[in-house]
């Protein structure tokens, strides 16, 4: 009788984190552009690898994103991060965007389950938590886009 021997598959790490729906998103970072006039813009540059995002944010009168404009120069995973963003930040609620930004941040850190349902493409980053060097650029977009809601709130309330 012949013994076969069955090899574990392994998965390079690299590859479960550059996946093709990482990819795919990069590819398509979505509400790209400027808008003029914005209520708030914010530049945030990550000191790391140098990934960068520029965003313009208007908020309507209940506290939603009215409209949303960027610009990323980033890595790969920069890129989907903030692609993952525009997807969903139009017609989003502030207390939504900032719980957002601080599960993205638990996933990264503590390795966090990602939401089930809402934004289900977050899931996707989940490997990263494995790569401290990463988390910066793939937090750059929910950080600058708090720092805009800051900027707006803090307006009204002067």
């Amino acid at each position: 009788m012949a013994v076969r021997s069955v090899k574990a598959v392994r998965h390079d790490p690299l590859e479960l984190l550059y996946n093709k729906e990482i990819l795919a998103l990069a590819e398509a970072p979505g509400l790209d552009g400027r808008l003029e006039g914005a209520q708030a813009t914010v530049q945030r540059t990550s000191p790391l690898c140098g990934s960068r995002i520029e965003l313009d944010l208007d908020l309507d009168a209940a506290g939603r994103v009215a409209r949303y404009g960027q610009t990323v120069k980033a890595c790969t995973l920069g890129k989907a991060s903030a692609a993952i963003l525009a997807r969903h930040v139009l017609g989003t609620s502030v207390a939504e965007l900032r719980a957002m930004r601080d599960i993205v941040r638990a996933m990264l850190k503590e390795g966090a389950e990602p939401p089930p349902d809402a934004w289900p493409e977050l899931r996707v980053l989940a490997p990263a938590k494995e790569f401290k060097s990463r988390h910066g650029s793939i937090l750059l977009a929910f950080e600058a886009v708090t720092d805009a809601i800051d900027r707006i709130e803090a307006g009204r309330a002067a």
